[in-house]
């Protein structure tokens, strides 16, 4: 009797042991499924305000650019990032000015810069898994480098009015002078959010939309820079690989 009691207390020490090592290959196959490192390539639009200060103004263009990321995922509420994003980032400056020849004459003058815009960023992303949809929410901040193409830009000046107090001014003048150019590093804050979309095990789609927030570059040196913050919104779509 004492043997079978020993024999049926070791088969349910058995079960509970195989029981209790499903439970934990479950949950470890849970957090598995939470968890997941990937890469992604994406291509964006970059869309920038103009920005008006210190009597200049300046007109980034839009622009098309492309990211490369590195993610990390966690749980729900940690994961990290780390991106490299390059676009082309053209600057137009102008200005207008009184006195250009004399008292009560007005000119104005504009400088387009050819530019590359750089960026290099970290971020903390929290995400959820729906079946095969991960929607996720991102912050975070990095470095924006802007690189002109050229060392040198061509500001043109046309008269655009004249006064009495301006003898031998004549409206529709056209002059040119060039000034040297400069590369400028902005810190930038960054903020976006999207969804993965799994098309394969491995593979899916990316859709997200990022923010940037950071101060206006003054690429050219000696140019009064409006010194104020600028945003660009980057709509994307890409396609990320689980490792």
């Amino acid at each position: 009797m004492r043997r079978k009691w020993m024999h049926t207390a070791f088969l349910l020490a058995g079960l509970a042991a195989l029981g209790r090592t499903a439970a934990l290959a479950q949950v470890a196959a849970a957090m598995r499924d939470l968890s997941r490192t990937d890469v992604a390539g994406s291509v964006y639009g970059a869309f920038s305000g103009t920005t008006n200060s210190n009597g200049t103004t300046q007109s980034p263009s839009n622009a098309a650019g492309g990211q490369l990321e590195v993610r990390y995922i966690r749980n729900p509420i940690v994961g990290f990032e780390g991106a490299y994003a390059f676009n082309r980032a053209n600057q137009a400056y102008s200005t207008s000015t009184l006195a250009v020849c004399g008292v009560c004459s007005e000119s104005t003058s504009w400088t387009p810069v050819s530019a590359n815009a750089h960026e290099v960023t970290g971020a903390w992303v929290a995400s959820l898994k729906i079946g095969n949809l991960r929607p996720f929410a991102l912050a975070g901040g990095g470095i924006l480098f802007d690189v002109p193409s050229s060392g040198q830009a061509t500001t043109t000046t046309l008269i655009t009015g004249c006064g009495p107090g301006a003898p031998g001014c004549v409206v529709g003048t056209i002059s040119t002078s060039t000034s040297a150019t400069g590369t400028t590093t902005k810190g930038v804050f960054v903020y976006g959010a999207g969804l993965d979309w799994g098309l394969l095990p491995h593979i899916g789609l990316r859709l997200q939309y990022r923010g940037n927030l950071y101060k206006a570059p003054d690429l050219i040196n000696g140019f009064t820079s409006t010194n104020a913050f600028t945003h660009t919104s980057e709509p994307m779509i890409g396609i990320y690989f689980r490792l």
